[in-house]
């Protein structure tokens, strides 16, 4: 017979010590408790108020779209997915859809590229660069609305601005408001001209941002500025692209100021959130089938996004 003796302070051999075997779990003492209570008194109302002005409206119109319902209607009927099989069913849909690319690629493109114009124009010690920066950058805290009236009256076929130097040098002036190809044109020129500051100034920032010894090196390595910019600046700028890309697609997607005061028919200029206001509140007024375009156009922001932050990211360079 053979006793197994163990060490003081060791468990015997072949037994696993308690202290392995069930780990004590961690309590909260009352620094811990005191912290709790104090983030849950700081943040408590800001999330009760998210979860009822902003999640809570998300549900109800998913609910919503699931009616048949019009606006100061007490009653309303029940028509399960028969608002979204109209709508995908529906002949204006692809019409809309294609306006609603149109216009988020054309806006988005224009006033990133003409912003990274603009800021490295800008972008050197001058006499007045403060002014011009300043002048570049007002249009984009303007109201849309006076923004919108104020094209409004230079695109005037009778008395706008633009008609009347084109009749003075010969030309007829286009019918921006009767050909939906040019309206459509021309409710993107006012939006690119209003948000292409704001691009410039985030450029800019960026332009800013770079080290002197990157451009010194460069340029003693013999580069020239065309070479500079794409293997220097460019890289570098990547993160503030990325950003702009996201913030000026949703931004692009819920244009509806500028549209709704320049073409408030719709005419070659419904998109989606347009879309929303024409079933809701303009000549159709359904209710019911504007909150199914409503989720429709929420369910393409977030795939947009998730698409973006998951493709368009690994190019992106972080210095």
């Amino acid at each position: 017979m053979s006793v197994s003796a163990a060490r003081p302070g060791h468990a015997p051999m072949g037994e696993v010590p308690a202290t392995e075997a069930q780990p004590r779990r961690r309590r909260f003492g009352p620094r811990e408790r005191h912290d709790f209570w104090v983030f849950l008194a700081l943040a408590g109302p800001n999330i009760l108020l998210i979860l009822i002005f902003s999640y809570r409206p998300v549900l109800q119109n998913i609910q919503y779209s699931m009616l048949n319902w019009t606006l100061g209607s007490a009653s309303a009927t029940w028509v399960g997915i028969g608002n979204y099989v109209e709508f995908f069913t529906s002949p204006n849909t692809l019409d809309i859809l294609r306006v609603t690319a149109i216009f988020t690629v054309a806006t988005v493109g224009g006033s990133m590229v003409l912003g990274l114009i603009i800021a490295l124009a800008l972008n050197r010690p001058v006499r007045g660069v403060g002014l011009a920066r300043a002048a570049v950058f007002a249009p984009y805290v303007l109201s849309g609305v006076g923004v919108g009236l104020v094209w409004l009256f230079i695109f005037d076929p009778a008395i706008g601005i633009l008609g009347v130097i084109l009749r003075a040098i010969g030309l007829p002036g286009p019918e921006w408001f009767r050909d939906p190809n040019l309206t459509l044109a021309m409710v993107i020129i006012v939006y690119v001209w209003k948000n292409m500051g704001y691009a410039a100034v985030i450029y800019l920032a960026g332009l800013q941002a770079i080290p002197r010894d990157l451009l010194e090196a460069a340029a003693l390595d013999g580069a020239s500025s065309w070479r500079t910019f794409w293997s220097v600046v460019w890289p570098l700028l990547s993160p503030i692209t990325f950003f702009l890309l996201i913030t000026s697609v949703l931004a692009s997607l819920q244009a509806f100021d500028i549209i709704q005061i320049m073409t408030p028919l719709g005419n070659g200029t419904t998109t989606l959130i347009y879309e929303v206001y024409l079933q809701a509140f303009g000549q159709f007024n359904r209710a019911g089938y504007s909150a199914t375009v409503a989720v429709v156009l929420f369910v393409l922001l977030v795939v947009l996004t998730i698409v973006q932050l998951r493709y368009v990211e690994r190019r992106v360079h972080y210095a």
